[in-house]
């Protein structure tokens, strides 16, 4: 059963969806969807489950992720293919479901993401543990969980990001907590860093850009190379000075090579 994901929208015109990354949410992509929206677009923002405002569910798979975006546009967007561009996480989900249903998505552009399982022991995962770690029972201001993760995530931008998903105490009280269902984000992670295997003869022959950070390995060579059989007309651009989260550490350059695929799609 598909859950029905929140969703911010901008613009008018034919109908493009962002999908934030792993303990993102929609917002993280405001500034690109304000941009888009000024070329034309109306631009879909949703909190993915179990991130943001977004129902939780004890399932977090590519597959039921496919199926919220597929309830999502049949909701916001009707029966009109929509561009799709996903970040990490996001972008697996895109995937998935450009295989499942082709004929939903316009054009797809993954971002910084490829359709492989990820070996374990990255730093998303150190992340995760860090937020885990995090004693919330004693936190009263955002610079106290800084304080704790600060050992284990020495990347100030990166504290930033992820203290976004932390709600504190409001003006009637409350308990400090994480807006997103870290336990089983946690659980999932195995999952998150893997790839479903897709049934026999799935692919997507729609206009694909797979924009990558230069500094980032999570589209490195190898991983290239399984995108051809799924997905026959990707191409690839690296987003120079930028690792992993390319929209923030080079936003122009992100914008740049977005208007420019948009522009034949």
């Amino acid at each position: 059963m598909p859950l029905d994901l929140p969703c911010s929208v901008v613009g008018d015109g034919p109908p493009l969806v962002i999908l934030h990354g792993l303990f993102g949410s929609g917002r993280n992509w405001s500034r690109i969807a304000k941009h888009l929206a000024g070329q034309g677009w109306r631009v879909l923002t949703p909190d993915m489950r179990n991130h943001g405002t977004a129902p939780w569910h004890d399932a977090m798979d590519y597959p039921g992720m496919a199926d919220d975006l597929r309830s999502l546009l049949l909701r916001d967007v009707g029966s009109e293919p929509a561009v799709v561009v996903g970040h990490s996480m996001g972008g697996k989900a895109a995937m998935w479901l450009a295989l499942e249903d082709p004929a939903r998505v316009r054009a797809l552009v993954p971002v910084d993401v490829a359709p492989v399982s990820y070996p374990p022991g990255r730093s998303i995962e150190t992340c995760a543990h860090a937020m885990e770690a995090v004693p919330l029972d004693q936190v009263t201001r955002r610079a106290d969980a800084d304080a704790s993760m600060a050992e284990a995530i020495p990347d100030g931008s990166m504290r930033a990001f992820l203290l976004q998903n932390l709600e504190l105490p409001g003006p009637d009280g409350g308990a400090t907590r994480w807006r997103m269902n870290l336990r089983v984000l946690l659980d999932s992670l195995p999952t998150l860093t893997g790839w479903p295997i897709p049934r026999a003869g799935s692919r997507y022959d729609g206009p694909t850009l797979v924009l990558y950070g230069g500094t980032s390995d999570y589209v490195r060579t190898e991983y290239q190379e399984a995108f051809p059989p799924l997905f026959p007309n990707a191409r690839f651009e690296a987003i120079p000075g930028a690792g992993h989260w390319v929209h923030v550490e080079n936003p122009y350059a992100t914008l740049a090579a977005l208007d420019g695929f948009l522009a034949t799609v």
